[in-house]
């Protein structure tokens, strides 16, 4: 079953969100995660598991559970859904329109699978949600949280939890949280040397700070060991040294 949300507060709105499914087996048990980032910097997360089940219902599953929830909140305007799942993309975008006048057919005639959560989607859909592609694995913190909660959930487990700053020791030379930090510096370096720009939205997930502090900003301002830089165009790139008076 998934995992109950908190109680929301009315200020709170919806700035990043993400999904992810995963099954051992395919077919077999299987587990899907799910998360929300809103402007005030705290984060929901969703989760759930099937006992027989299939890894692209999973990955269904997590995009219904956050459209179902996005129902219930404000978003900002333009808000994309981060998935590694290009059947999710692609059926929901392109191929769900074909299959409705074909009476739920394929192109080669056969039957649709998964047409009851592809019914299901269409009737959640968001005309101003989209669904965002990010390549699994790759080091996106929003990816991998989701896919750790949807692991967790096809094996049983308690989801994994988010461990706050620890010192180091000789029990605990590396804490998970310093780990993490290390992953976004990693994509902070290559952000940084390919010169992309980054929405604001994006900036606020890498830096881990709220939304709301970010908007604040006017000029340029440093981070780590970067300069944060704002581009005409309303994003923002990363560059290494100093910020310049």
């Amino acid at each position: 079953m998934p995992t109950t949300p908190n109680a929301e507060s009315p200020q709170r709105t919806v700035i990043a969100a993400a999904c992810d499914g995963a099954c051992r087996g395919n077919p077999g048990p299987g587990g899907w995660g799910a998360l929300l980032r809103f402007d005030d910097g705290s984060v929901e997360e969703l989760g759930g598991s099937d006992a027989q089940t299939t890894n692209n219902r999973m990955e269904l599953t997590a995009c219904l559970a956050v459209l179902e929830r996005l129902q219930q909140l404000p978003h900002r305007p333009g808000l994309a859904i981060r998935t590694d799942s290009k059947y999710l993309i692609d059926g929901f975008s392109r191929w769900i329109n074909g299959w409705k006048r074909k009476g739920w057919r394929t192109a080669s005639g056969g039957t649709v699978l998964n047409r009851d959560l592809w019914e299901a989607l269409d009737a959640a859909r968001l005309p101003d949600v989209a669904l965002h592609h990010v390549k699994g694995h790759s080091g996106d913190p929003d990816n991998e949280r989701c896919d750790a909660l949807a692991v967790a959930h096809s094996r049983g487990e308690a989801p994994p939890a988010v461990v706050t700053p620890a010192a180091a020791s000789p029990k605990n030379p590396a804490p998970v949280e310093l780990t993490g930090l290390l992953t976004r510096l990693d994509v902070a370096e290559r952000l940084a040397t390919a010169g992309y720009g980054l929405t604001l939205v994006e900036l606020a997930q890498l830096v881990e700070q709220p939304l709301r502090q970010l908007e604040a900003k006017d000029g340029p301002w440093r981070w780590r060991d970067w300069q944060v830089l704002p581009l005409e165009d309303g994003r923002w790139r990363l560059q290494r040294g100093e910020v310049q008076p």
